[in-house]
C-alpha cells in the first residue's frame, strides 16, 4: 500500500516527524526543493523547528501560523510537474520507505550490512561512509513503482516513513527477498497490511492512482540503479543533495 505525500505539508503539527517542511535528510527540504522563503519555524515547534517553511510542492496559501500546503492532481502534459509553483530546484519524482539509515540508531549500525548497494557505494566514492552519520546511502537511491493500473515511473528517496511508530529500520520490508508485509499497521485501508510507502504528488499522477491523497492504492517496486532508469520526466530534475542538517 502506498499513501500520498508532499513537500512544504503539515500532516500533524504536533508529532516531530508530522511536517514535511523537512525530511530526515534535510532539514531544510522545503527550502531546497522549492527555494521558497517565507519565514523560520519556531524552535518550540514539534515538527521541524528551525526549517523554513513557505516551500510547497502544491497549492499554498497564507503566512506565518496560518500557512497550508495542500496537494494538487498532476497531468501527463507538463510531466506530473506543479501547476502552480515555480518549477522545483529537486526532483519532484520522490517518495520514502520505512528505512532511516542515518537517524535511526538500529538502521544506522546496521545499514552496511543491509543495504545491498552500500559496498559498491563505498568503492565508487573512495570512502568508507559507514559510520558516518552525516552520509546516507537510501537518500537519493532510485526506485521502480508499478502503480495500480499497470504504468512504471521511477522516483528517488527522499525522506523515511510511513511509520506508525520509531519503525524506522524495517530491513525485512525494504530489503527482504521474501516479499514481506511492513511492519507499520497503520495508513492503509486495506486491512491486511499497513502503508509501506509514501509517494510525491508527481508519482500520484504518472501511476495512476485512484485517490489524490487516500490510502488504497497498491503498488509494487524495486531498487534499480541509476543506468537503469529510463527517458521519463523523473529526470527533468535529478536531486543529488547529501545529507543535510
Amino acid at each position: 500500500m502506498s499513501t500520498t505525500f508532499w513537500v512544504g505539508e503539515i500532516f500533524n503539527a504536533s508529532l516531530s516527524d508530522g511536517s514535511q517542511v523537512c525530511s530526515t535528510y534535510n532539514g531544510q527540504w522545503a527550502l531546497q526543493h522549492t527555494g521558497v522563503n517565507m519565514g523560520t519555524t519556531p524552535s518550540s515547534a514539534s515538527g521541524c523547528p528551525g526549517s523554513t517553511y513557505g516551500g510547497c510542492d502544491g497549492v499554498s496559501s497564507g503566512t506565518g501560523t496560518s500557512f497550508q500546503c495542500a496537494t494538487e492532481q498532476r497531468v501527463a502534459s507538463n510531466g506530473y510537474f506543479p501547476l502552480h509553483q515555480p518549477k522545483p530546484l529537486q526532483n519532484p519524482f520522490y517518495l520514502d520507505l520505512p528505512y532511516d539509515d542515518v537517524n535511526d540508531s538500529v538502521a544506522f549500525a546496521e545499514r552496511c550490512n543491509v543495504i545491498p548497494w552500500a559496498a559498491a557505494d563505498n568503492a565508487k566514492t573512495g570512502v568508507n561512509h559507514c559510520a558516518d552519520s552525516s552520509y546516507s546511502y537510501m537518500k537519493n537511491a532510485w526506485v521502480q513503482i508499478t502503480g495500480p493500473n499497470g504504468a512504471a515511473c521511477y522516483g528517488q528517496v527522499e525522506d523515511a516513513g510511513p511509520s506508525s511508530g520509531s519503525l524506522y529500520h524495517d530491513s525485512a520490508y525494504v530489503f527482504g527477498a521474501n516479499n514481506a508485509r511492513p511492519a507499520n499497521k497503520s495508513f492503509s485501508g486495506d486491512p491486511s497490511q499497513g502503508a509501506g510507502m509514501d509517494v510525491s504528488p508527481a508519482l500520484n499522477g504518472c501511476l495512476g492512482f485512484a485517490e489524490l491523497n487516500g490510502d488504497n492504492d497498491h503498488v509494487s517496486w524495486r531498487f534499480v540503479d541509476r543506468a537503469s532508469v529510463p527517458a521519463g520526466p523523473w529526470l527533468n530534475v535529478v536531486t543529488t543533495s547529501g545529507v543535510t542538517n
